[in-house]
């Protein structure tokens, strides 16, 4: 079961399907009440227009026999006098309740004492009574009438004779009549007589087809909205699935690439513009990034241990000999190639530093002075440069520049000139040689890992390829940039952009 709803199909379809079934739910019981209350109001005007007509009838002095709607199909009847006594009930009428009294036989009236009290709820017209717009809740009358035991006054207004009241009483009860009993709802108008007194009126509605609408409409949504709520989470399931089956394609190929290790495979791209289309394009450009990474560093091992393997081979074949005839020692070419060596591990160890990201220690150049520092010794390097602090690792500028000064003598007939000047937020410091410079199209290549273009030279006059790839990494570690061009004499030209250092805030003395 935690498998099962772990998965992101099954927990929209869970929710999708929540959601339907509570807006189902609460929509149901609306439309049930709201069936409920307009069929019971329908019922409770019927019974008030039937108990008016015979208050109406009563008021014009009609005889109880002569009295028309006492037909007990039509429903219950009551007629009852204000000592609560029957005096005329509806024909058939066998048991009745929710009126003032339970008889169904009529009896001699007494004489009159007080208006019999009214049903549960009171509906008026306007022009009599404001309090009278809105009917009460149905099931919450008090179905025997006891609730209805007011103040005689206030149920019933002074009427003059042949007047019946415009305030309708209406209750929920129920009646048998001709043997079947059945739910109604009554409506008590009064009506004072010129011979009888005050009489109250009950008719009852019957509220049958209250109960078989609510009854149908509750069938219906007991039937419908499990069946709705199966056809949502069906529609969800599969279109969820749908949805989802470009990331079940996306982690299969994963799980593919992770088991063969083939960086060069790609996750499928759904021909959409969605989040998951994106999410796929993404994951290529990540798994291509990775391929890059992966060749670069195989590159770089493979380069390195070729390029170890020839001050190690020489330094070995040295000291054999040595080993073996003393006298044939060449102690200042073993020294040399332990240099070499001990510069190429030196490199090798700071790119494996920057490949891992390492930051430069924050502090503050002044690549001015560094300049000054890093010429000093060099025959032939002439230094031009105004103050430019900038933020970053004295050490590593300084072997950047040590680097591209000792590019510079390399391939430079005569001198080389370095400068340092500030262009806004920016400190550019520029070595140039007057050698034959670098072709347009090497411009770039020259800065990757073991490249070098005058192949033809000698492993022992130049470097491996690793001073401008160095240079680069640490200039893009310091927010700056590296690109060569072309000197006004003609040679190469190396520019090292870096960001100039913020001032410090200037702190008042106290």
């Amino acid at each position: 079961m935690s498998r099962l709803f772990g998965s992101v199909r099954a927990r929209a379809t869970l929710g999708a399907t929540l959601v339907v079934v509570v807006a189902l739910v609460v929509t149901g019981a609306a439309v049930l009440q709201a069936l409920r209350s307009n069929l019971t109001a329908e019922a409770g005007t019927q019974a008030e227009r039937r108990a008016q007509s015979i208050a109406s009838e009563l008021a014009e002095r009609t005889p109880y026999e002569e009295l028309s709607g006492m037909d007990g199909e039509a429903g219950p009847v009551q007629v009852v006098d204000e000592d609560g006594n029957l005096v005329k009930a509806a024909e058939g009428l066998q048991r009745i309740s929710g009126t003032v009294t339970d008889e169904v036989k009529p009896r001699p009236s007494s004489s009159p004492s007080a208006s019999p009290s009214p049903s549960v709820s009171v509906r008026e017209d306007d022009e009599d009574d404001d309090d009278g717009d809105d009917d009460d809740e149905d099931e919450d009358d008090d179905p025997a009438g006891a609730g209805a035991t007011q103040d005689a006054d206030a149920a019933a207004p002074t009427l003059a004779p042949g007047e019946f009241s415009r305030r309708t009483v209406f209750g929920n009860g129920a009646a048998t009549i001709g043997g079947e009993t059945a739910d109604y709802r009554f409506a008590a108008v009064d009506v004072r007589t010129h011979e009888r007194g005050l009489l109250t009126v009950y008719a009852g509605s019957p509220l049958a087809a209250e109960h078989s609408a609510v009854r149908t409409a509750l069938t219906v949504m007991l039937i419908g909205f499990p069946l709705l709520a199966a056809l949502v989470a069906g529609m969800t399931w599969v279109l969820t699935g749908r949805a989802l089956r470009p990331v079940a394609a996306i982690r299969e190929e994963m799980a593919a690439i992770t088991a063969s290790e083939d960086l060069t495979r790609r996750v499928p791209e759904p021909a959409t513009h969605d989040e998951i289309a994106r999410l796929a394009r993404t994951t290529n450009e990540t798994l291509a990034a990775l391929e890059t990474s992966v060749e670069r560093q195989r590159s770089f091992v493979a380069d390195a241990s070729h390029e170890l393997r020839s001050p190690i081979a020489s330094l070995r074949t040295q000291l054999e000999v040595a080993a073996a005839h003393p006298e044939l020692l060449d102690l200042d070419g073993a020294v040399q190639d332990t240099v070499r060596l001990q510069h190429l591990a030196a490199d090798l160890l700071l790119l494996a530093r920057l490949d891992a990201g390492e930051r430069p220690v924050e502090g503050r150049v002044d690549l001015a002075a560094l300049a000054r520092e890093e010429a000093a010794g060099r025959t032939g390097v002439t230094v031009d440069a105004e103050t430019a602090e900038v933020a970053g690792s004295r050490g590593q500028l300084g072997r950047v520049l040590g680097n591209l000064l000792d590019n510079g003598r390399r391939h430079a007939r005569e001198k080389v000139s370095v400068t340092v000047r500030r262009e806004g937020d920016w400190a550019v410091l520029g070595v140039a040689d007057d050698g034959d410079g670098v072709p347009e199209a090497d411009r770039e290549r020259i800065f990757q890992r073991f490249v070098r273009l005058d192949d033809a030279r000698s492993r022992d006059d130049g470097g491996a390829g690793l001073g401008l790839a160095i240079a680069r990494d640490v200039a893009a570690r310091h927010g700056g940039t590296l690109t060569a061009g072309a000197a006004p004499t003609g040679g190469a030209l190396f520019e090292l952009r870096l960001p100039l250092a913020r001032r410090e805030p200037v702190v008042p003395l106290a």
